[in-house]
């Protein structure tokens, strides 16, 4: 799975290949079964990235929630998934290999002043 991850991460990168790039590319290729690349490819075809990272339990491609059982063997390594919804191959991270990014630097949400209470309008007695 490492390495049709750094596949995707080469073949999408914007600068221009150049040739120890393209030998890379190809070494990676010779790395993944032909089933997996096949359908890797097939997606790229379309437009598509070929692998999505989950997080939270949703897939980042197309934000749809995946089953906990695919996270489960995901995290284990025990399988290569797919995204129910979007067909792209899944991969997640453990906990402290992925680096969090930080919060916004921002002022802090001010305090919600309580409602006045409304007094009793006075009957004018005439």
């Amino acid at each position: 799975m490492e390495a049709l991850v750094q596949l995707q991460k080469l073949e999408f990168d914007s600068t221009p290949k150049s040739g120890a790039v393209k030998a890379t590319i190809e070494r990676l290729r010779a790395q993944i079964p032909l089933q997996i690349l096949g359908h890797y490819d097939r997606l790229l075809a379309r437009g598509k990235k070929g692998i999505a990272l989950v997080r939270h339990n949703v897939c980042s491609e197309c934000h749809m929630s995946v089953p906990i059982g695919t996270v489960v063997t995901i995290l284990k390594g025990a399988d290569i998934q797919l995204c129910g919804n979007c067909g792209r191959y899944l991969y997640a991270y453990l906990e402290g290999q992925e680096p969090v990014p930080a919060p916004p630097a921002g002022s802090p949400k001010p305090k919600r002043q309580p409602r006045a209470k409304k007094q009793p309008e006075q009957r004018a007695s005439a």
